[in-house]
This record gives C-alpha cells, sequence and structure tokens, in this order.
C-alpha cells in the first residue's frame, strides 16, 4: 500500500509517517521501481501503535521502548505495565501541579475582588510571582517540567506531535 493508504489506515498523517522514519521510529519500507513506498499490515499496526502513544503523551524514546516490547514475543505484560505506569504518574504529577497553579490564581482572583481598586497592583503580589513562576516553569515547588519547557506546538517532552 501507499503512503496515502497507510496514513488512511493508521491514523497517522503522511508527513508524520515521514518523520517517524526519518527517526527510524518506522522502518524505511521497500520503494517501487518509479521509488514509491510500499508499506504492509504489519507498518498499520505499528504506526497504530506510535499514534495512540503519542497522543498519551509518550516521547519518541518512550515509543521506541512500547515498539521493543511489542515486537519482542518473549516481551513480558509487566514491562510494558512499567512504561504505561511511569507515564501515568507523570500525568498525576502534572494534575498535581495545574491543581496548585489553579488555587493560587483562584485565591489571587478572590483577593482582588475583596481588596477593591487597591488590588491594581495584583501582578506585584507575591502569590502572583509564584504562580507565574509555576506556569513559565520555574516553579521552586516542584512545578517544572525536568526536560525544559517545551515550545509552542510541542509535547511535554520538547517533541513535536505529529501524530
Amino acid at each position: 500500500m501507499n503512503i496515502g493508504e497507510l496514513a488512511r489506515r493508521s491514523g497517522v498523517n503522511a508527513k508524520a509517517i515521514r518523520y517517524y522514519e526519518s527517526i527510524d521510529l518506522l522502518p524505511e519500507p521497500p520503494r517501487t521501481e518509479s521509488g514509491y513506498r510500499q508499506y504492509s499490515g504489519d507498518d498499520v499496526e505499528r504506526l497504530r501503535l506510535i499514534g495512540r502513544a503519542r497522543r498519551l503523551g509518550f516521547s519518541i524514546e518512550e515509543c521506541r521502548r512500547l515498539i521493543t516490547l511489542w515486537n519482542e514475543s518473549s516481551g513480558e505484560a509487566s514491562d510494558m505495565r512499567l512504561v504505561v505506569m511511569k507515564q501515568v504518574a507523570e500525568i498525576d504529577r502534572k494534575i498535581r501541579e495545574l491543581n496548585s497553579m489553579r488555587m493560587t490564581l483562584v485565591s489571587l482572583a478572590e483577593a482582588a475582588e475583596d481588596e477593591g481598586d487597591e488590588s491594581s497592583d495584583m501582578l506585584g503580589d507575591d502569590r502572583f510571582a509564584s504562580a507565574a513562576r509555576q506556569v513559565s516553569g520555574d516553579g521552586e515547588t516542584g512545578g517544572s517540567d525536568p526536560k525544559g519547557s517545551p515550545p509552542d506546538g510541542a509535547g511535554p517532552d520538547g517533541e513535536k506531535r505529529w501524530a
């Protein structure tokens, strides 16, 4: 099948497919005499796994690990479970961080409401500065991503989300 059909069947767009090939997440397929890529049913399944994992926030390297475990006939479910539970823990950490930021912002809004016009200096408030550091990834409460803040349009690992 050609790249268009692979994209349709897997739910991953052609640009992402080429990208995954370029970083060896998807093996380069054989080509026809005219140079077109020819994909198999295995490629569809592999891309479905990659796409699902990326949508769930797994990094490229974590996807590599998942694919390795998926490909190993002797791969144990417990190994796959460990990788998945690590991702669950990361999501739980982010939820705690977001809840903390939310509580700080609600507190600021309530304080501004209580203070009326005198609250025009809310941006200079230490509580706001703390919330801003958390949002920007410079928080002192463990709120920063250990991998650094990703650029706009990137996933939590700083990589573009193609799928």
